[in-house]
């Protein structure tokens, strides 16, 4: 099977390397293009239920101030990912290789799905953590959801069972 078109999700996490080696390696050897995409996990939305009785005036100045916290909050970690992302498409360029990135806001599981499909990827690559049992099924599992709702194949990277503690936490240059 030929793999043209490779959709990467990264989690900004240390495994991202790792996965984004994968999917160099691959693009290099079937000669495709890469898709990079990271889903910010939306944030809650402040309790409204306090907004009744004499102080109504001030706690709703408070939930405003909170909303735009929270506001000024996303827009640095989108300006985060994306200068992260846009490295990442950089060190692909250097291999020659032809790579687009995205960033959305939402469910990571749905959209890295959704978006395939509309880019009509071959292929599928993420990674996985490894949780099992119950933390898999309380906190759900992203490459679970994808290897049985994507549109295309996937191939999931497996975290590393010990990570050394040399290693750094945010992404470091691809060789």
């Amino acid at each position: 099977m030929v793999f043209k078109k490779i959709l990467v999700a990264l989690d900004h996490t240390i495994q991202s390397d790792e996965v984004m080696m994968h999917a160099l390696d691959l693009a290099q050897t079937e000669n495709g293009n890469l898709m990079l995409i990271h889903v910010l996990h939306p944030e809650p939305e402040p309790s409204t239920n306090y907004f009744i009785g004499v102080g109504a005036f001030a706690e709703l100045n408070l939930y405003q101030q909170a909303t735009q916290i929270r506001q000024t909050q996303l827009q640095k970690r989108i300006e985060d990912v994306e200068n992260w992302l846009k490295a990442y498409a950089q060190d692909a360029a250097a291999r020659g290789i032809l790579a687009e990135y995205i960033h959305v806001v939402g469910n990571p599981e749905v959209e890295i799905c959704q978006i395939a499909q509309q880019w009509r990827a071959d292929l599928i690559i993420l990674g996985r953590r490894g949780r099992q049992g119950l933390t898999e099924f309380v906190l759900g599992s992203v490459s679970n959801y994808v290897m049985h709702h994507a549109p295309c194949s996937a191939l999931v990277v497996q975290a590393d069972a010990v990570v050394s503690e040399d290693r750094q936490t945010t992404r470091s240059v691809v060789r």
